[in-house]
This record gives C-alpha cells, sequence and structure tokens, in this order.
C-alpha cells in the first residue's frame, strides 16, 4: 500500500509582497488617502449636480455652505466641482507623463547596461539632461510649442501633449541610472551568462530575463515619478505656462486663488492640501513598494 502525499502548489510571489507591503502603515494610509481622492475626482462628478465651469454671478464669492462645500469663486463657479475636474487633468497628467518618462528611463538604462558599446554615449547623454535647468526648460519648451500644438489639436490637447511630453523628456534621467546599474549586475548571473553561451539572441535574454528582474526598482521609481510630474503640472499652471485659464487644474486653481489669498485664503490652501496629499501618499505608497519587492526584507 503507497502513502499518497499531497503536494501543496507554491504560493505566488505576489502574495508574499502584498503580506510585506501590509506591514508598512505608511504605504497603507497611503493608499487608503489616494483611492479616496481618485473616487473624489473621478467619481464624484457623475454624483455632483454643478459643472465646473457652469457661471453664476448672482452666487459669487459664497464661503462654504451644503449647497456649496468649498464655496464659489469670483464668476460664481463651484471650487467643489472645480476641485474635481482640476484632479481629473493634474492626475491624468501625472499617469501619462510617468509611464512615458518611465518607458523613456528603462529603454536607455537597459540599452546602456547591456551594450557596452553604446553604454558612454547614453550615459554623457544622461549626464547632460541632468545639468539641464528643468524648469527654465519646460518654460521654453512651453513657449515655442504652445501655439503650434493648439493649432494642430485644439487648446486643451495640444497642452496636454506639450505638458505630457515635456514632463517625461526632463525627468527620465534617474530612472535610467538606476535600471543601467541593476542591468550591470544582472547581466553577469549565471542564467544570463549561460543564456548568451547557447546563442540565445540579446532581445530575447533582455526581454525574458532582464526586464523581469529590474521591475521591482522601475516600479518604485514609477511611483515617485507620478509625485513628480503632478507637482511640475501644478507649478507650470501656477506660473501661467500650462493649461487655459478656464480649463481647470489644481495648479491653475492655487494660481487663481492668490489674488483673493487675503480675502478668501481657502481658493489657494485646499488644491495646495491635495496636491500635498496627493504627493504625500504617492511617496508612501512607494516606500511600501521598495520594501516590498525586496527580497532580503519580504524573507525576514
Amino acid at each position: 500500500m503507497t502513502d499518497t502525499v499531497s503536494f501543496r502548489a507554491p504560493r505566488n510571489q505576489w502574495w508574499d509582497v502584498w503580506d510585506q507591503f501590509k506591514t508598512h502603515k505608511g504605504a497603507l494610509v497611503g493608499s487608503v488617502v489616494f483611492i479616496a481622492i481618485l473616487l473624489f475626482c473621478f467619481v464624484g462628478p457623475t454624483l455632483w449636480p454643478y459643472d465646473a465651469t457652469y457661471i453664476d454671478i448672482r452666487s459669487r464669492n459664497q464661503g462654504f455652505s451644503l449647497a456649496h462645500p468649498f464655496g464659489t469663486d469670483q464668476l460664481g463657479r463651484d471650487i467643489f466641482a472645480r476641485m474635481m475636474k482640476g484632479g481629473q487633468v493634474s492626475l491624468a497628467v501625472g499617469v501619462v507623463a510617468m509611464v512615458l518618462s518611465v518607458f523613456i528611463g528603462t529603454a536607455i538604462g537597459v540599452m546602456a547596461g547591456y551594450f557596452r558599446r553604446i553604454d558612454g554615449l547614453l550615459m554623457r547623454m544622461t549626464d547632460l539632461f541632468l545639468a539641464l535647468p528643468l524648469l527654465p526648460l519646460l518654460l521654453v519648451m512651453s513657449m515655442l510649442f504652445r501655439q503650434p500644438l493648439s493649432s494642430a489639436f485644439g487648446v486643451e490637447t495640444g497642452m496636454f501633449l506639450l505638458i505630457v511630453v515635456a514632463i517625461a523628456i526632463t525627468s527620465w534621467m534617474r530612472t535610467a541610472r538606476v535600471v543601467r546599474g541593476d542591468v550591470l549586475a544582472l547581466k553577469e548571473r549565471e542564467y544570463v551568462l549561460a543564456g548568451r553561451s547557447i546563442g540565445t539572441p540579446p532581445r530575447r535574454l533582455i526581454l525574458r530575463h532582464i526586464l523581469p528582474n529590474v521591475l521591482s526598482p522601475v516600479m518604485v521609481s514609477a511611483t515617485l515619478m507620478l509625485a513628480t510630474a503632478i507637482i511640475t503640472e501644478s507649478a507650470l499652471s501656477f506660473l501661467g505656462m500650462g493649461f487655459p485659464p478656464d480649463f481647470p487644474t489644481w495648479g491653475r486653481l492655487v494660481a487663481d486663488g492668490v489674488d483673493y489669498l487675503q480675502q478668501y485664503p481657502s481658493r489657494s490652501m485646499l488644491p495646495g492640501v491635495f496636491i500635498s496629499l496627493v504627493v504625500l501618499s504617492v511617496n508612501y505608497i512607494g516606500d511600501g513598494l521598495r520594501d516590498a519587492l525586496d527580497p532580503r526584507i519580504r524573507g525576514r
């Protein structure tokens, strides 16, 4: 009579990542806050009766009330609705710019780390971008390309493309450096050397073995880049180089409230608080992911 041995399927490693992530209290709180802000910005407008662009002069400069929880501005527009609409734009810019920036940085980092011939060229180009003054460069790009893109795609779409591309091409450098360092170590591992010895093409090695192993720093870099992109877009809108005045973003709302700072300080403070909450929550999520994706910490 033979004994039947029951084998349990190996546990998915993402459950281990989640178990470690749960131990980071700041990351959990940050996740709750970030999800709440997402719901506020993208689900709230479907439930709120006021439109962000609706003008009611008779209701201008009202304070906090049940009808207008954040009050109204100098044109009678509901600030609560404008906060939700502005959050949609700011978060969309941040996410798209983050994805594009991480893609560029990862591609350059992998090529620089794996191919020795172009390593020097790509890293000197990275150093050049790191040496550029980013905010003046963004302002110059906005002045040069604002009109052509607005004429080709419309004002809102043109400015969205301009801001996203401008943020992405000026913020990929740190991701490239981090990925390059990991690739330099990974390409000397035994399984990569074995693959090269049997003639596996570089493209297959990179896609099957290198990229999956640099996923951890890329994901952490992505969360931090999201916060940076939101701050940069807010700074551009505050300086008047972002979206047009009638198109609300959190940075534009801060700029619009500066003229009324003494009479109505909440007009600038509220969008500033939302920007700060998003940045803090995303940074805490990034810290939690960094700890959860590190196998040395996860194995404690």
